[in-house]
């Protein structure tokens, strides 16, 4: 085992396996407080709402909090960043029909679950395989509308995606493909509005 006195295995440095951030172990949550509320200040631009909304973290895991100023703090990543598309006026972020609402919450709970757990890259490029070939009939995740999962989902690969992809592709091209695809390079359009 990796950092056995005696092992075959040299020691691990203290931020293996945490691609998201390069300090050592009592730092990362310093990271991840950091990265939730860099996502939530973007997507703040982005909605064209005006600074000043104040972040902090609560927990171990360091779960966003957003006091609001006239009611209670809100928790949790997808809770404030759909709490900011309503702030926003853009409700139509968050699904149109019943169904597409559903399949928004479906996969901003995705996010929380499966990307934001997933730190080694086995993780990450199995997740980036089968993103791929679920986007590969569809526009975005939704079908053909853009929408808050679209957004939460980029800024939270994207520190995997520029740490691994830098230009070139990882990902195996399918039989089909002329051309090596990512999810970011397959869904343009997506970046180009969150850039």
């Amino acid at each position: 085992m990796a950092g056995d006195i005696g092992g075959s295995e040299p020691s691990l440095p203290a931020n293996a396996g945490d691609p998201c951030c390069p300090a050592p172990a009592p730092a990362r949550s310093s990271c991840r407080k950091m990265a939730a509320a860099a996502e939530l200040r973007l997507l703040e631009k982005s909605l064209g709402l005006s600074k000043g909304n104040k972040y902090s973290a609560q927990g171990e895991r360091q779960i966003p909090v957003l006091q609001t100023n006239n009611g209670p703090s809100l928790t949790g990543l997808t809770t404030i960043a759909a709490h900011l598309v309503k702030q926003a006026n853009k409700g139509y972020l968050l699904g149109s029909t019943a169904e597409e609402k559903a399949v928004v919450q479906q996969w901003l709970e995705y996010r929380v679950t499966r990307v934001d757990g997933h730190s080694s890259k086995d993780d990450v490029h199995t997740l980036l395989k089968d993103l791929n070939s679920y986007l590969e009939d569809k526009v975005y995740l939704t079908g053909y509308n853009f929408t808050l999962a679209d957004i939460l989902l980029y800024y939270g690969l994207h520190r995997f995606v520029a740490e691994d992809v830098r230009g070139v592709n990882t990902l195996p091209v399918s039989p089909s493909q002329t051309k090596p695809s990512t999810v970011m390079e397959s869904h343009h359009g997506m970046t180009s509005l969150l850039s």
